[in-house]
This record gives C-alpha cells, sequence and structure tokens, in this order.
C-alpha cells in the first residue's frame, strides 16, 4: 500500500552536534508526517558552543542530489537553509524555478551561537533565491541585513518576520503577502536558552504545512505551533544554546502554552 506523505527537500548544511541545519529539518519533517529529502550544502563541526569548522559542497554535488530526488521521488515542497556560496545560490535558483512548488527559503547568516555561515558576496546572492521563494523567513538581524521589509517582497516573495529576536516578554511573529501585512501572531517569550534550530525548524514546518496542501496562513500557524512546542520540550543538552525537543512533540493543533 502506498501512503501519501507530502515529499520535502531540504538544501541545507549539515549540523554535526544534530540541532540545526539538515538534522533539525529532517527531525522536523518527519515528526509532522512527512518524508524527508536533502542536498547538503556543507558539512559543519558544530555543537552547542559554536561552529569550529565548514567545509563547503561543490556546487554540482548540490545540484546533482537535488537532481536525483527530483527526477525518481519527487518534490512536494523545499526548504533552503544555509547555502554555503554565492555559486550555489545562483544555480539552486536556477535549478528549483522550473519545479512550480511552495519553496521556503530561510536566510541563515548567523547560527545561534553567533558564528557566521554566510560571507558577504553569498548574502548578495539571497536576491535570486528570493526571486524563486514562496516564502521567505529571516528574523530581525536578517531582516535588516537583507533591506527590510519592502526590500524583500519587491522580488515577490511573501514573507514571515520572526519576533525572537525582539524586545519584550511577547514575541510577535508576522506574514506579508507582496501587499501587506496579512497575518500577526502573539505569543509570550519562553523563558529557554534551549533554541538552537529554532530558525530551521520553522521554516521546515512552514514547507511541511505547504507542501501537505495547507494554504500559507494555516501552515503559519502550524509552524509556530511545532517550534514553540519544541523549545519548551528541549531536553537541555550541551554546555551552550541547546538543541530542540522535536522528539517530543506530539500535539500542537491546541497549543496554549
Amino acid at each position: 500500500m502506498t501512503v501519501k506523505c507530502p515529499r520535502i527537500l531540504s538544501i541545507a548544511g549539515s549540523d554535526s552536534g544534530g540541532g540545526a541545519g539538515i538534522q533539525g529539518d529532517i527531525k522536523t519533517i518527519t515528526m509532522l508526517g512527512g518524508h524527508a529529502m536533502t542536498a547538503i550544502t556543507a558539512i559543519t563541526a558544530q555543537n552547542t558552543i559554536g561552529v569550529q569548522s565548514v567545509h563547503r559542497v561543490p556546487t554540482e554535488m548540490i545540484l546533482a542530489q537535488i537532481e536525483s530526488v527530483v527526477s525518481d521521488i519527487g518534490v512536494d515542497a523545499v526548504k533552503i537553509g544555509m547555502i554555503g556560496s554565492a555559486e550555489a545560490a545562483r544555480a539552486v535558483a536556477d535549478c528549483l524555478d522550473k519545479l512550480g512548488i511552495p519553496i521556503v527559503f530561510d536566510p541563515v547568516m548567523v547560527a545561534t551561537s553567533g558564528s557566521e555561515l554566510a560571507d558577504g558576496e553569498t548574502i548578495a546572492a539571497f536576491g535570486r533565491l528570493m526571486d524563486v521563494a514562496s516564502v521567505v523567513t529571516p528574523n530581525l538581524p536578517e531582516l535588516a541585513a537583507l533591506g527590510g521589509k519592502d526590500e524583500i517582497l519587491r522580488h515577490g516573495c511573501h514573507l514571515v518576520v520572526k519576533g525572537g529576536h525582539g524586545e519584550g516578554s511577547v514575541i510577535v511573529d508576522e506574514l506579508y503577502a507582496p501587499g501587506g501585512l496579512i497575518r500577526r501572531i502573539e505569543g509570550k517569550r519562553l523563558d529557554s536558552s534551549e533554541t538552537h534550530g529554532t530558525g530551521c525548524t520553522f521554516a521546515s514546518a512552514l514547507a511541511v504545512g505547504l507542501g501537505s496542501g495547507l494554504d500559507l496562513n494555516a501552515a503559519f500557524e502550524q509552524a509556530i505551533s511545532f517550534t514553540r512546542i519544541a523549545i519548551i520540550e528541549a531536553p537541555g543538552l550541551g554546555a551552550g544554546s541547546g538543541p530542540l525537543g522535536h522528539q517530543f512533540v506530539t500535539d500542537f493543533q491546541d497549543d496554549n502554552r
């Protein structure tokens, strides 16, 4: 018997500590009932304290991974995280442009630990990825580095502005269409330092929702709920900013925490 589940391709870097990147994406996609596939853009030596080393995967190998899964298994939605280089950003955008499926782009620049994951040339090439993305999901520092809301929306994509880096006891997450604000969700700020991989988790959860056929509004709400509970359920691993508790998220449809 063939069981229909959303086929989600994560194009991102590998996090050896298991909290973010490819590993965080696989956990999120699996817990939400999707089939996770990967195109690894970089291999990192990384833990909860920082990123000790990065080995970037050649562009042709990234493209080969994408072609391999697209040609056989098929893809219902794509999540893009750490991209590795400007050359890879442009090539991946060209490759995905013809697929006609939801694409979630999380413009990763800096790890939760503070380690840089994208240089200036790569960030400058993010515009090409925003051209093909359905929705872009920056945190507040990333939003500023990309020129603000209007600059991102001019690419014709939707935009989620994540409020986790803001101040105060309330986090505000906002969803924008090219024409302006369409949804605003407020939630109490969680008192936790176990937040390694929150951006990856949110973007992957959003991709699963879209790949499952949810509209963007419903997928946005589901992704926020899943991410919040994963933070609450974090197992407390490592000496720094620890990974989320993806494996403990079982019921997120009615989250009032």
